[in-house]
This record gives structure tokens, C-alpha cells and sequence, in this order.
């Protein structure tokens, strides 16, 4: 699909806000052998080197296991493993060393491509790696001897953060280095699963052969808290690579904030994760990213936008400004990464009564039962105040009420005060609801 000269100002224009909230945070970025050796790695690589000029901190983690199996095929070599873990002994350690060497090698000269008219031209973008991961020896477990696979015993977070204070995007591999000078095989999750940690990122993105993270009834999981996603995994409900179920959730576990997974297949699923509203893949968070809360003088500026089309169709009462500055204080709001996507308020009245007004939400996300929270939160609010009954005047959406409980009822039930206030021009229906 090609954009339109409007379409691209849009979309830049909108992605303007989530350019500013990644500058200076810290991303590890996870790439699986299988990713590696997708055609898109180069895109995909296009991509990181865009974060990073954009001001994003990328510690990028690559997986070589394809790699490894396919120098262990062509040295003949018999693999073992034992509970999907691989043993990894002298003969072994030399196909991971190639094979992690290799890979690291092809991601960094993908990063340092700067052909003229290629998307890296001119980027110059400075790559580090090393000794940065310190590994010791799984060692002997039910009596097997694991030889050189090994745990992370730690992440060189000081050496890390210097690199990345000095702008260089930071290349891991899945082998770390024994204070003994051994070399142990590791997995490319656990190194990822522990930078994020260490490093305190703001996000863990783990690619994917799937476009996000999949159930077993094919559904596309875009948001899921970490309770969830856990009782997912219990379940065994999801078709993803267990590499990429892991680290999601470990990391998510461990403190990081967001933790994505993008897919590796799709083109510019990583740019259309992080610089759009809804994304294109999944997101595990500890804490739903939407959330429902009383609003804050902060977001007067966004309730107006998500109210002004409905005031200009006659479906609500035209607030100024100054109006709803002195009312901030009755409205309760929905959030969704930053933006007011629904809004309600409750206005006492003596007696009992109380007024459910201002009810709306944006038209990309209805149908998802927000009004209902925000009726259910309200009326929760109602019962703290003895508000034992809710009125609601409309004009045009007397089917939601109704649906939601709501009876249709005389102007004369209202409050004095409220019947005072009655517009006859605007001969909006009346709605009560006892609670």
C-alpha cells in the first residue's frame, strides 16, 4: 500500500509523541538465530540503527541455534541434550564459537552498512560487544554433566552503560567468559532476560516467527498482564517459541516495565509496535496499560478532544474549557498509553440524586465495554456519597442506558435544582437508575 502525501504527515505527526518517550530509554532487543537468519534481518537492522538515531539506548541480544545445529551437521557430530537442554562439550563448544562468532559478525556489518541511497547511509553507527557477560558452569545436574553450558553469573552493567553513554549500540552473544578464562555455551534468553534486569530497562522486544503472541484458537493476545500471561503458560496455551514465552515473562518478573514481542516475518513490525498506538504485536505488562482513574487538571486538554466531535453532533452539552477546569474533579477517565480514550462524570445533587454525565468514548476503541467500567466505577463512586439514585438526560443514546439498567422516566423526578436547568430545546430523555 503506498502512502499518501497526507497519510505520511499524519503518521509522522503521530508518532512524534512516542518519539520523545523513547529518547534516552533503554531497549534490549532480542533476536533469535531463527531471526537472524530470516530475510528480513536486514530491514530489521534498518530498523534498530532508526531507534538508535532517534536517541534510543539498544543493547541487542542475538541467538545462533540453527547456526550451531548446522555446524554440528556438517562436522557430524552427534548433539546431545538433555530436558531441551544442550550439552554442550570441547568439541560442541567449538560449533557455538563459530557459529555465535559468525552471527555476530553479519549483524555488525549489517550496522555498519552505509551504502548511498541504502536506508544506513550516512548513519554511522558505532557497535560494541565483548566480554561483557560473566558465565559459570551449569555443572552436574541428576547426574549429568553439562560440561560447557552455562548460567549468566552476571552482566557487566557498568561496562554496558559506558558504551551506551558514549552512543554505541551494544551487541550480546549467547557465550559468557569464566573469571578462569573458560567459555561457557548460554542461552540467548537468559543473557537478554538478565541485561533487561541489570540494566534496568524500560523494554525487553523478543522477535518472533508469529506476529505477536498466539493462542492455541489462533487470537492474537495484543495486551495481557503478567497474571495472565502466566496462567497462559500454565495452561500451555500459546504456540510461541518457548524461548520468547520465557523471556517475556522473566523479564516482566524481574521489574521490566514492558516486555514486547514483534515478528520477525512482518516488515516494520517494530516501528509499528513502538510508534503506534496499538501496535502490531503483543505487549506483557505487570499492570494493564489501559487504565481506568479519577482525572487530573492535566487532562482537561484531552477530554475536549475526545468530546468535541460528540458536541459538535448534538450528542452532548458543549463544555468550555474554564467549565471543565472547575469540574475536573467529577470526571473519571480511561487511559490507554498516555491518551484519554473515555471519559463520565458524576455530579451530586441533594436527596440522593446524582447526575451520570459527559459520557464518552473515542471511536477506535468502543465496543470493548468502557462505558460499562466507567457506569460501574461511577456508580462505585455513587454509594461512598449515598447517592442512591442515578439520572442521565440524552438525546441520543437512550439504548445504552436502557441496556445498561437504566428506565426512561418524567423531567418531574429530577432534582429542583436540575429542573431548573432543564433545556426543552434540546428535549433530552430522562433515565434513572436505582443503586
Amino acid at each position: 500500500m503506498v502512502l499518501s502525501h497526507l497519510d505520511m504527515i499524519s503518521l509522522f505527526r503521530n508518532s512524534a509523541p512516542y518519539i520523545n518517550a523513547h529518547r534516552g530509554k533503554t531497549f534490549v532487543i532480542m533476536l533469535s538465530g531463527e531471526a537472524v537468519a530470516s530475510d528480513n534481518l536486514p530491514t530489521i537492522i534498518h530498523d534498530i540503527a532508526l531507534l538508535n538515531s532517534l536517541g534510543v539506548r539498544l543493547i541487542i541480544v542475538h541467538g545462533a541455534r540453527p547456526q550451531i545445529e548446522e555446524r554440528i551437521a556438517m562436522r557430524q557430530i552427534q548433539g546431545r541434550f538433555n530436558d531441551d537442554v544442550r550439552i554442550t562439550d570441547k568439541t560442541t563448544l567449538e560449533c557455538v564459537k563459530d557459529a555465535s562468532g559468525s552471527v555476530r559478525s553479519q549483524i555488525e556489518a549489517l550496522l555498519t552498512m552505509g551504502l548511498a541511497n541504502s536506508p544506513m547511509h550516512g548513519s554511522q553507527i558505532r557497535v560494541a560487544s565483548g566480554n561483557l557477560v560473566v558465565a559459570k558452569p551449569m555443572g552436574v545436574r541428576d547426574g549429568v554433566d553439562y560440561e560447557n553450558t552455562g548460567y549468566v553469573r552476571r552482566i557487566d552493567s557498568e561496562g554496558i552503560r559506558n558504551h551506551l553513554n558514549d552512543g554505541y549500540i551494544v551487541l550480546l552473544s549467547p557465550v559468557g567468559y569464566s573469571p578462569t578464562g573458560e567459555v561457557f555455551n548460554l542461552s540467548h534468553e537468559e543473557v537478554a532476560t538478565c541485561a533487561a534486569d541489570a540494566m534496568k530497562a524500560d523494554k525487553l522486544i523478543a522477535f518472533s516467527s508469529h506476529k505477536g503472541l498466539i493462542t492455541q484458537d489462533d487470537t492474537l493476545l495484543r495486551n495481557v498482564e503478567l497474571a495472565k500471561f502466566e496462567q497462559l503458560i500454565a495452561e500451555n496455551a500459546l504456540i510461541n517459541e518457548p524461548s520468547v514465552i520465557h523471556a517475556l515473562a522473566d523479564s516482566v518478573r524481574a521489574g521490566t516495565p514492558r516486555a514486547h514481542c514483534v515478528s520477525f516475518a512482518i516488515d516494520g513490525s517494530l516501528l509499528k509496535e513502538l510508534f503506534t498506538r496499538d501496535g502490531t504485536g503483543s505487549l506483557v505488562t505487570e499492570n494493564h496499560y489501559e487504565r481506568l482513574r479519577p482525572a487530573q487538571i492535566e487532562d482537561v486538554g484531552g477530554i475536549l478532544q475526545l468530546i468535541k466531535p460528540l458536541e459538535e453532533s448534538g450528542a452532548l452539552v458543549k463544555r468550555s474549557r474554564e467549565r471543565l477546569e472547575q469540574e475536573i474533579a467529577q470526571f473519571t477517565v480511561i487511559e490507554r498509553d498516555g491518551m484519554i480514550i473515555a471519559c463520565a462524570a458524576l455530579y451530586p445533587y441533594p436527596d440522593g440524586f446524582g447526575e451520570i454525565a459527559c459520557v464518552a468514548t473515542h471511536t477506535q476503541y468502543r465496543g470493548k465495554n468502557r462505558g460499562e467500567r466507567l457506569l460501574e466505577a461511577l456508580s462505585t463512586q455513587a454509594r461512598l456519597q449515598d447517592i442512591n439514585t442515578l439520572f442521565v438526560l440524552t438525546t441520543l443514546t437512550a439504548h445504552w442506558f436502557l441496556e445498561q439498567g437504566f428506565i426512561e422516566a418524567d423531567k418531574d423526578v429530577l432534582p429542583s435544582a436540575k429542573q431548573e436547568l432543564y433545556n426543552f430545546q434540546r428535549n433530552s430523555k430522562v433515565f434513572t437508575l436505582e443503586i
